[in-house]
């Protein structure tokens, strides 16, 4: 299991961390995400079932539909 973390920069709505977690937590590799609630989430995933790369694709596009940005923490 690999973890992978990213900066919001905002403090996300609560119906927007329900959506995030749902749409997020609900794809195949996927088996953790938490949100702080403030600036940060945390996915924990399966590595041979999504790469890091498609994850920060989908997670990017998912988050600037909600009309937040994202920045992975390294």
């Amino acid at each position: 299991m690999a973890i992978i973390s990213y900066k919001t920069g905002s403090v996300y709505c609560y119906d927007c961390v329900i959506a995030l977690k749902k749409f997020i937590g609900s794809l195949d590799g996927v088996e953790s995400i938490e949100m702080d609630g403030e600036d940060k989430i945390d996915i924990s995933y399966d590595a041979s079932e999504i790469s890091e790369d498609k994850l920060t694709w989908i997670v990017g596009e998912s988050v600037d539909k909600l009309g937040f940005k994202i920045e992975r923490c390294r």
